[in-house]
């Protein structure tokens, strides 16, 4: 591959004392993961300082490189723009030397250790999502080390609820009440962990208070259907990225389809013989079959033929900068902030799912039963529909009696 990106001085790169003998699979690293020759190259021309580098700090073969002594080749945290190629260049090294396990394992500190078992025992036991996994290991690792785990886990025997309710206010000066509710689940959660293997008192979990968060207390975030029509005709199709965004918009617009079911729609299923969408909902876990209507098909068509970049992925829509991948449902979002910004049409919302309720209540306005949008929109029971009747202001109106006479009299004079 080196020969590829320089083919009079390759040879120059594969004598280097430490990486030379990696460059040419690191090369192959980049072209799979959809770099351009160009940047490929620049990178490789970077490995030269951190060789350097890396001899500087005692480094001898391929065998003597930590994650840290390669991370201390790059400029510090927050300066990465000093010498924006070395930072570059060092994290994509770090990637390519764990895919290859070129790294020694590093043991596990006390505090990842009890996150281990405790991220095995949520996924086995109680067989909890990836997602899921990850939120409730970020919070027990903050909360260790809130208890300076690192150099005793001895204090988990200590712990008490003074302790408990100090973690909790310390943490709930960031975190409004939705997330600060979450948070303390997490937390009870592993409480109890704790206490079934007999490292924590009993009943702590029971004394933690959670914020009220009462049902229904806020609106859906909806848009009016014309502001939705007008952000959809103000993204770009003439480029690729454009085709992409303004295909994947409107699939939540015709469908009011979640964030995670459009980055997971797949080529197969799409049956263009029957005109028809196979969606496979995360939420309920059941699937779906939509009518793909020709203003949707029109739209995917044009993106898969014209914007598409050619990659393995079985995924639609797919990742236009390097690495190449798929997409995960917070890039929908980021589209739906951008064309928003680009709009103008001062839109107050920040996520993509406002497209979703504005889908609902535009339904409920066109008179289509809260049962058959309960059933488009994947819910398991009518009470979540049944949120969408509060934006329908205008059916509000019919049902509120009449004032009183006294009532209407006082308020005249």
């Amino acid at each position: 591959m080196l020969n590829e990106l320089f083919p009079r001085d390759h040879s120059r790169y594969r004598q280097l004392p430490i990486l030379g003998s990696t460059l040419d699979g690191f090369s192959e690293f980049l072209k799979e993961r959809g770099y351009h020759k160009y940047i490929s190259c620049v990178r490789v021309r970077a490995a030269v300082s951190i060789d350097r580098e890396l001899r500087k700090r005692c480094c001898r073969k391929i065998g003597d490189i930590t994650r840290s002594k390669l991370s201390a080749c790059a400029p510090p945290i927050g300066k990465s723009q000093e010498d924006i190629h070395a930072s570059a260049t060092t994290h994509l090294l770090k990637q390519y030397f764990e895919s290859r396990q070129i790294f020694l394992p590093v043991p596990l500190d006390p505090i990842e250790t009890k996150v281990s078992h405790y991220r095995e025992y949520l996924e086995k036991v109680r067989g909890l999502s990836s997602s899921s996994l990850h939120q409730h290991s970020r919070t027990v690792r903050e909360f260790l080390a809130f208890l300076k785990c690192q150099k005793d886990m001895g204090v988990l025997a200590q712990l008490n609820q003074r302790k408990l309710e100090t973690f909790v206010k310390n943490t709930g000066r960031r975190l409004s009440r939705e997330s600060m509710q979450h948070y303390v689940a997490h937390l009870r959660s592993f409480l109890r962990f704790l206490v079934s293997r007999g490292e924590a008192p009993l009943g702590l979990d029971r004394q933690i208070d959670t914020p009220r968060v009462y049902r229904q207390e806020k609106l859906p975030r909806a848009l009016p259907w014309d502001t939705v029509q007008r952000l959809l005709k103000s993204i770009d199709r003439s480029r690729p990225m454009g085709k992409r965004d303004y295909a994947m918009l409107l699939l939540i617009a015709t469908y009011g389809l979640r964030a995670s079911e459009v980055v997971a729609l797949k080529l197969e299923d799409i049956e263009w013989r029957k005109s028809c969408l196979k969606i496979s909902q995360r939420k309920t876990a059941s699937p779906l079959l939509l009518p793909l209507t020709d203003k949707v098909g029109a739209a995917i068509l044009a993106y898969l033929q014209k914007g598409r970049p050619p990659v393995k992925y079985r995924e639609v829509f797919v990742r236009h900068r390097a690495p190449s991948g798929t997409l995960k449902p917070t890039a929908v979002n980021e589209v739906f902030q951008s064309w928003s910004r680009k709009s103008k049409l001062g839109i107050p919302f920040q996520g993509s799912h406002c497209i979703r309720h504005s889908y609902a209540v535009h339904l409920l306005r066109q008179g289509v039963s809260v049962k058959t949008i309960g059933d488009i929109l994947g819910h398991r029971n009518a009470e979540s529909t049944c949120v969408y009747l509060r934006l329908s202001v205008d059916d509000l109106r019919t049902v509120p009696l009449n004032l009183p006479k006294s009532i209407t009299a006082r308020r005249a004079q």
